[in-house]
């Protein structure tokens, strides 16, 4: 099997997980933080539903200069923009899971800021590293919903939420 087949294979099982988790965001809570160091829901959550997207980027650029290209995020307000969000970023993220890309993987991307090098990755390790980004900052909301006691969908099997069910 393929790299690429392989990706979007671990891409579609996260996106399930993901959403799932997405979907239970309260709109009031957007604002919430449980730490002064800690990023608000609505960081949180932009920062998941824009990451599929590093995908495309990692694919089709050779890295990101944040000296010459700032991150911006998207301004989500609701649960329904984010859930938007999201799902414009994994059909981004799918796009470039395609066969014909398989021979660019051993490719290099760099992230910079200015002549700082924050990480030289190839291609592949892009991948990898958008999904293991998804993985560890949705499991990061996990916890700021539990704190909320906001009842947690299950990932890998069912969460404790619904084991009581």
């Amino acid at each position: 099997m393929s790299l690429i087949k392989t990706f979007l294979n671990e891409l579609e099982q996260e996106a399930v997980s993901t959403r799932k988790m997405l979907e239970v965001v309260p709109n009031n809570k957007y604002d919430w933080q449980p730490h002064p160091k800690s990023m608000t829901i609505r960081a949180l959550t932009t920062h998941i539903a824009e990451i599929p997207g590093w995908i495309e980027h990692g694919i089709t650029n050779d890295g990101l200069d944040f000296a010459t290209t700032p991150y911006n995020p998207k301004v989500i307000n609701n649960t329904k923009e984010l859930l938007e969000v999201f799902e414009e970023s994994l059909a981004k993220g799918k796009s470039q899971l395609v066969e014909e890309n398989e021979g660019k993987l051993d490719g290099r991307w760099v992230m910079r800021n200015g002549d700082t090098v924050l990480m030289d990755l190839s291609k592949a390790e892009v991948i990898r590293h958008s999904l293991c980004q998804l993985i560890h900052h949705r499991a990061q909301l996990g916890v700021f919903l539990r704190l909320l006691d906001i009842p947690i969908p299950g990932c890998y099997g069912p969460s404790a939420d619904e084991m009581n069910h």
